[in-house]
């Protein structure tokens, strides 16, 4: 490579490089742990075990429903709060939704902040809202949105704030008013007041719902006054273990997991403006390394491919032609004959009378909890009666008969 070409190269690099430091303010609303970004969550996530005056918080790297169904066999009345503070938690399925409400109906509690609640969501917690800008995303138009938040709570010394962008007209329209009570209010024009923060009793639980997760952004919470109604808001819950979901994935079993929404490195790249410049400066020097180096150097080599492994590819096809058909059903009463079979193999059990003495026999020789053992075998038995299956339910069932043979059966295989 010529002197002068070296010049040129060095040259355009050092251009590229010099643009990248001019970062200006992020004013889209994003809601990420660890954007300092304006609307960013960093404050408020690393605040929050003195807030909870608590040393364990666990940042969940699954969805909430595959979380709960290994870790929550026990359904303990005292195990955490889970909290989730996002534009949308679409990575909230029904059956996520479902598994929270056993979570919170044996005593545990749940704070959900979201700009926008999905129906699923709506229909099994019996509420409804109204976003009058619900299709406002601009910073430059969301900057005139001020308006007036309030707490009904008489201890606290401050019940109204004020905030000045941002404030979509997000509230409450309908609830069930036997089981739920109102925290909060939001002032959408100069003389109405409608609910924005809720408090759902569920079972020995309670479900709070918050329509504005912009109050718990870096830019109120470096507000003194403003931080006193985010750490007013979260007082509601008991001070104990945290669940932080960040929505950083789909449950493993869900159809949606193969969905465009999951996180990638090229994803995390763009939404870092340093490491977007990087990476753009990295694939002009590469295009300019080709330019000058079109020619090969050697001759290539060949690839000898490895021998195939036809059994593999065989169970593949059988499991594919499964999938195509979409005949779930089949494959559950499959999947429940193997597992019968393998009881009586194993722990020589009669399974033609799936009762009560079966499911302690059962328990007391797998070495399983009879809480555990009873809710597969009642699973089972609710499966056989259905006339058709579904994915969900599928998926469901293997994981469940996954984690009873391998709780305490050390990895023993038959």
């Amino acid at each position: 490579m010529r002197y002068s070409t070296v010049k040129i190269y060095a040259l355009a690099l050092f251009s590229l490089l010099l643009f990248a430091q001019c970062q200006p303010t992020n004013w889209h609303e994003n809601y990420r742990e660890k954007e300092k970004s304006p609307f960013g969550t960093h404050i408020i996530f690393n605040e929050s075990e003195n807030l909870f005056n608590t040393s364990e918080k666990e940042v969940l790297k699954q969805n909430i429903l595959d979380y709960l169904i290994v870790n929550y066999q026990q359904e303990e009345a005292d195990f955490g709060n889970y909290i989730c503070i996002k534009f949308a938690a679409n990575k909230l399925s029904e059956s996520g939704i479902n598994e929270l409400l056993r979570f919170v109906y044996k005593g545990n509690d749940a704070f959900i902040s979201l700009n926008y609640f999905s129906q699923e969501l709506q229909n099994l917690l019996d509420f409804s809202t109204e976003n009058l800008d619900e299709k406002v995303f601009s910073p430059v138009n969301l900057k005139e949105f001020g308006g007036d938040l309030s707490l009904n709570n008489t201890d606290f010394k401050q019940h109204n704030f004020s905030f000045d962008r941002n404030l979509r007209r997000h509230y409450f329209t309908s609830f069930n008013e036997d089981k739920t009570i109102v925290l909060g209010t939001q002032e959408i024009s100069a003389s109405i007041n409608e609910p924005n923060f809720i408090k759902i009793y569920h079972g020995k639980g309670a479900i709070y719902l918050h329509t504005q997760p912009i109050a718990f952004t870096n830019y109120y919470l470096l507000d003194k006054e403003n931080y006193k109604y985010a750490e007013n808001v979260l007082s509601y819950l008991p001070d104990r273990k945290i669940l932080w979901d960040p929505q950083i994935k789909h449950a493993d079993y869900s159809p949606k997991d193969s969905s465009d929404d999951r996180e990638s490195v090229f994803k995390f790249f763009m939404q870092n403006p340093s490491l977007k410049w990087s990476l753009y400066v990295f694939l002009f020097g590469l295009l300019l390394f080709m330019a000058f180096n079109a020619r090969r150097k050697q001759r290539p080599i060949p690839i000898i491919d490895e021998l195939k492994n036809s059994s593999v590819e065989f169970t593949h096809t059988i499991a594919n032609l499964y999938l195509k058909e979409n005949d779930h059903k089949n494959t559950i009463d499959k999947k429940i004959l193997y597992f019968l079979e393998k009881i009586r193999r194993r722990y020589l059990i009669e399974t033609s009378n799936l009762n009560k003495d079966f499911i302690k026999k059962l328990a007391s020789k797998s070495g399983n909890t009879f809480e555990r053992t009873n809710y597969l075998i009642n699973t089972i038995i609710a499966l056989n009666k259905k006339s058709i299956g579904t994915k969900d339910e599928l998926y469901r069932l293997n994981k469940l008969i996954e984690n009873f043979f391998n709780s305490n059966n050390h990895g023993r295989n038959d």
